[in-house]
């Protein structure tokens, strides 16, 4: 499987899921993970994009070690990837506009928890490594992306 066609799997499995699960490492070096709403850009082949409130524990974690994990899959759990990469905690403003354009309505949660936000970053996570598994089916391919 090359780069381009584990790109085109993810974005339909996040067309599926709309959610990812994000891992992070704190400062000593303790895991933690949280629900996302990740998305893909066009024309940004092997990175994801994710918004935060720009003081949240991930935004700091990301700051102090940048190795983040993502797993994403379908409804059905039949189509799994795994994403290992680093992470950049980015406050760009056409980024920012381009990343809400795409993500905006799937973020009910996120701006009911966060309703008088203002102040929100992206999260960029440049892929190293992707994993893609079907389980009923006993298939995984690992794509390098350095």
């Amino acid at each position: 499987m090359d780069r381009q066609k584990f790109m085109n799997i993810l974005d339909e499995i996040l067309d599926d899921s709309n959610a990812g699960v994000l891992s992070t490492i704190d400062q000593n070096r303790n895991i933690y993970t949280r629900w996302m709403t990740p998305v893909l850009l066009r024309g940004r082949i092997g990175v994801i994009f994710s918004v935060t409130s720009s003081n949240s524990n991930k935004v700091k974690q990301i700051q102090q070690h940048p190795e983040v994990t993502w797993m994403i899959q379908t409804r059905a759990l039949d189509q799994i990837i795994t994403i290992h990469g680093k992470a950049s905690v980015l406050n760009e403003p056409s980024l920012t506009a381009e990343v809400l354009e795409t993500v905006g309505d799937k973020l009910t949660m996120f701006w009911r928890i966060n309703e008088d936000l203002k102040d929100f970053v992206v999260l960029e996570t440049v892929i190293e490594k992707g994993v893609y598994y079907e389980p009923m089916k006993g298939l995984h391919y690992t794509v390098d992306f350095k």
